[in-house]
């Protein structure tokens, strides 16, 4: 890409950089750099954000996901439904606690997965169901619970995708027990490097997180059971800290950029999954056409970078081969028709039109 393409991302350091650079030096020159005042801090200051009681800062979102399901008791012999469009690590996770992934189909229009799938696959095994707020749009929240408290399972909330979301007005990751959030650099709120949390009302989850993320360790040389290396380091969690009270302007930003893009593109003919809740936070603004790759390339012809979340759901991708056959027709379909255009906080409007153009002036298909 040259100096005037259209980025499907900017990560470089903007309005934040004095305070991301400030923040570096502080622990530099303090020299303390695992699990010390930068990380409590943050625990601190990202459960107030996100509404949340505590919250256990850990080396990923992958990590947030597994430690959850180990600390609720989750493990061998145990399945866990969750969706089957999104990124490979929510699956992942589930297995790596020792679970089985059960995959529910999506909502057409939300692209979420959908509560009565959902529902349907509930079995002896189940233990839990894990709904991911993808792209930034907030799963069917009120219908998930509804299922879980009618079969008795625990409600972890994937996050990841969705830093200060809401469903009907209400913080995202507050309706379950617990809830994964990642700061993969490309996330609403990124650091500069892997990072992790998971946020919880429940104070003796979040004693068990803190043992499970420092190998079972209670005090120092004394550790009560099998557990994990996964520690947010004192730079990632200062860097954390400089961007979090930017996240809302930001998520601001996202929101308008994503407006403009609806406006633009209401008479192209493609379609804009609809908003489905008002506490979207546009992680990522997808497109559906059947003419997915024709548009990519006719994009990319005019340095316009774009990416597709995702090219295969998960039941199709080979590190499943062993789960039993799984029907996603909804989520097959749309994985074929998917394109993430460029939606950033520092994107121009200027950049927002000529995305817009560009994808009205090529002779694409409307999915039906």
């Amino acid at each position: 890409m040259t100096d005037h393409a259209v980025r499907w991302i900017d990560l470089r350091p903007r309005e934040d950089a004095i305070d991301v650079d400030a923040a570096i030096r502080r622990v530099v020159e303090r020299g303390w750099f695992v699990l010390g005042p930068e990380v409590e801090g943050f625990e601190a200051e990202f459960a107030t954000a996100t509404g949340s009681e505590h919250t256990t800062a850990v080396a990923s979102g992958t990590d947030a996901l597994t430690l959850t399901l180990r600390g609720l008791g989750i493990g061998a012999g145990d399945d866990v439904i969750t969706t089957a469009l999104s990124a490979v690590f929510t699956a992942q996770a589930i297995m790596m606690a020792g679970a089985r992934p059960v995959f529910a189909d999506i909502d057409p229009d939300r692209l979420t997965v959908d509560p009565a799938a959902v529902e349907a696959l509930v079995g002896p095994r189940t233990a839990a169901v894990i709904p991911v707020h993808l792209y930034g749009q907030p799963a069917d929240l009120p219908a998930l619970a509804a299922v879980a408290d009618r079969h008795g399972l625990a409600l972890v909330e994937d996050c990841c995708q969705a830093h200060l979301a809401t469903c009907g007005g209400v913080p995202v990751g507050t309706t379950g027990v617990a809830a994964a959030y990642s700061f993969y650099p490309t996330k609403n709120l990124g650091a500069l490097g892997d990072g992790g949390a998971v946020c919880t009302r429940d104070a003796s989850l979040d004693a068990r997180l803190r043992r499970l993320r420092n190998g079972g360790q209670t005090s120092r040389d004394h550790h009560t059971e099998p557990a994990a290396h996964s520690r947010l380091d004192e730079i990632q969690a200062a860097v954390l800290r400089a961007r979090l009270p930017y996240l809302r302007e930001w998520t601001t930003r996202r929101r308008a950029l994503a407006t403009r893009y609806r406006d633009g593109l209401r008479e192209v003919p493609i379609r804009v999954p609809p908003e489905s809740d008002p506490g979207h936070v546009y992680h990522l603004f997808p497109i559906r056409t059947v003419a997915r790759d024709r548009l990519r390339d006719h994009l990319r012809d005019r340095n316009i970078e774009t990416l597709t979340h995702y090219p295969t759901p998960l039941p199709a991708q080979p590190a499943f081969a062993d789960m039993e056959p799984n029907h996603s027709p909804v989520a097959a379909a749309v994985c074929g028709e998917l394109l993430s255009l460029p939606l950033y906080p520092s994107m121009t409007e200027a950049a927002v039109t000529r995305v817009v153009d560009a994808v009205a002036s090529n002779n694409i298909g409307v999915v039906p």
